[in-house]
């Protein structure tokens, strides 16, 4: 098989910048490890960044996001029994996010790439890169019994931090920065109409607590734990009470019923840097993790491809490198600033074992601040909306 890019992974990233080439004219294949039934129901974090939502409404596969999509004008943050609303419309001209689930963006991608005739080849097994460094990379697999040969200009590993993109990069020109966090996030969906209108972040004595959504019928709703907890350990009636507990506020009410999916899921902050190696560019999870309580996971993801997409787009029409050469500085900047702000709200509203008094009342100071000075909520606001596009 010969294409232009090669395709690791059919995520967002992957999937968002099979389309975007697409778009330009530029042929690709995208291989993934798993199922389309798997990568269309894998329950991931959905809510969307202004800049995110504009580029699929640009790209024309926004439409059923538009129409299903829950817009949210801001966020509200509760702590010492009150509730205090980040308004971003006020504070960042009008702009807003969007709640839709990524299990639904990768369903509009899918089905975009094939209405468009994509190749997408799913249960791809025993990927191996070869060649990285010369001008025809070559992705070798088996699909089934059949061996196949991928060979291609450029290969874009989207295939998250356990992929194999990540670990064909040889060691000697990595830098890698992380940061593990000493709690993790037990999240569920239930089968319950939110029990309000914008996201809730929550600090308490107990540790963190957020009510999302994922549907005017769906709420998803998390909470601090350690990270060596067993889920065994979280019966229902269990979560409910602590939920009520952490996220109480006089005068609300928290709507319960029945939960359809529970789990725990650790914590941690990673950057390798760079993110290109010969013709390979890392995208999305398997350059960068963040915890999510920026919700910045696949926004970051797509600003990669963004990014990348356009670098291949200018050599196809003019033979220059300059943007692909450039690729990692673009992005990193943009990394590093998401990767501040995610920590910065992850430390804001956690509960950390080694906390004294003291850090526990800077905490509430802190919160205080963010909730009665325009500025420091404008810089919250502008941050969670996406900041501008390079």
């Amino acid at each position: 098989m010969r294409t232009q890019v090669g395709i690791i992974g059919a995520g967002p990233a992957g999937l968002v910048l099979s389309h975007l080439l697409h778009l330009h004219g530029i042929e690709s294949v995208v291989l993934e490890a798993r199922t389309r039934q798997y990568v269309q129901e894998r329950v991931r974090a959905g809510v969307l960044e202004q800049n995110t939502v504009d580029l699929l409404k640009g790209a024309g596969v926004g439409e059923r996001m538009m129409r299903e999509g829950l817009v949210h004008h801001g966020i509200e943050l509760r702590f010492q029994g009150e509730g205090h609303r980040i308004d971003f419309n006020a504070l960042t001209g009008g702009r807003t996010i969007t709640i839709y689930a990524q299990a639904e963006v990768v369903k509009d991608l899918i089905d975009a790439r094939l209405a468009a005739r994509g190749a997408i080849l799913f249960e791809a097994a025993d990927v191996s890169l070869h060649e990285l460094e010369g001008e025809q990379p070559v992705i070798r697999f088996h699909t089934g019994d059949e061996a196949g040969q991928l060979s291609c200009d450029f290969v874009a590993g989207c295939d998250g931090f356990h992929g194999i993109c990540r670990s064909s990069i040889p060691s000697a020109v990595l830098n890698e920065y992380e940061r593990a966090y000493p709690f993790a996030w037990l999240g569920i969906l239930a089968e319950v109409p939110p029990s309000s209108d914008e996201l809730v972040y929550a600090y308490h004595d107990r540790g963190f607590a957020l009510m999302s959504m994922r549907s005017p019928r769906l709420s998803r709703l998390y909470l601090q734990c350690a990270p060596d907890e067993s889920i065994d350990d979280w019966p229902d009636a269990r979560i409910w009470q602590e939920l009520r507990s952490r996220l109480a506020r006089s005068g609300w009410s928290l709507s319960e019923g029945p939960i359809l999916q529970k789990g725990i899921s650790g914590m941690r902050s990673s950057v390798l840097e760079p993110m290109q190696y010969g013709r390979l560019f890392l995208a999305g999870d398997a350059a960068h993790i963040v915890p999510p309580t920026g919700a910045k996971g696949l926004n970051l993801a797509v600003a990669d491809v963004r990014v990348l997409a356009a670098a291949i787009a200018e050599f196809y029409r003019s033979g220059s490198r300059e943007l692909l050469d450039g690729y990692s500085q673009t992005c990193l900047r943009r990394v590093w600033k998401v990767q501040r702000f995610s920590w910065w709200m992850t430390s804001m509203l956690h509960r950390f074992d080694s906390d004294t008094a003291f850090d526990r009342r800077r905490q509430i100071g802190e919160l205080d601040y963010v909730t009665s000075s325009r500025a420091a909520a404008q810089s919250l606001a502008e941050n969670y909306v996406g900041l501008p596009m390079e």
